[in-house]
């Protein structure tokens, strides 16, 4: 089947700014506040623990959803992680926020929980080991999803490297700013208040 009219479902549905919207909810521009960034590490920052909470699962199950889509309507294992790749692209580039967006991390985590179960653990376990070393999130997604083709390969199937590939791209790219400060020291850890 034509798989564009579900890759742009994806892309409309990762748009959806769950971050943006539970700050509004309670007063907040989640974009002028803390790292100005829409993603649950800066919801955490700025409104605390149930917020952040909800904005990570929303940003996961678009992600989920995505992939089980694809999935219902059989497009196969590589279309299957392109249409869950578009979700995780629309979140870093919402339409509702003019292009603008989060980096992504928990779209993808929500990817691959559906799409590779086994390298979703050992993604989250290593970014979890890192954030307790480090209180640094960014560095626990820099880590994890840099290992994600090693995991993806070990563990589910080569077939899936192409997607493991271009998702740890996307995460690496967009930390860009993120590798600056770690570099310099001035990253933000996680759970710090402004």
């Amino acid at each position: 089947m034509n798989i564009v009219p579900l890759l742009v479902f994806a892309f409309v549905l990762g748009s959806i700014p769950f971050g943006v919207i539970i700050a509004k909810a309670k007063g907040v521009d989640l974009k002028k506040v803390g790292s100005r960034n829409i993603g649950a590490t800066n919801v955490l920052r700025s409104l605390g623990r149930l917020p952040a909470a909800l904005t990570l699962l929303g940003d996961m199950l678009k992600g989920t959803i995505a992939v089980a889509i694809g999935r219902y309507f059989g497009v196969g294992f590589f279309y299957e992680g392109l249409i869950g790749l578009s979700a995780v692209i629309g979140h870093n580039f919402s339409i509702f926020l003019k292009l603008r967006g989060g980096k992504g991390v928990s779209t993808s985590i929500g990817v691959l929980i559906l799409y590779s179960p086994k390298a979703a653990l050992f993604t989250l376990i290593i970014w979890l080991l890192v954030v307790l070393a480090t209180r640094y999130s960014s560095l626990g997604a820099l880590v994890s999803f840099g290992l994600l083709p090693l995991s993806m390969t070990l563990l589910d199937s080569k077939e899936k490297l192409p997607v493991a590939l271009l998702m740890t791209a996307f995460v690496i790219i967009r930390h860009s700013g993120n590798i600056q400060g770690l570099l310099k020291g001035t990253e933000r850890k996680i759970g710090k208040r402004e």
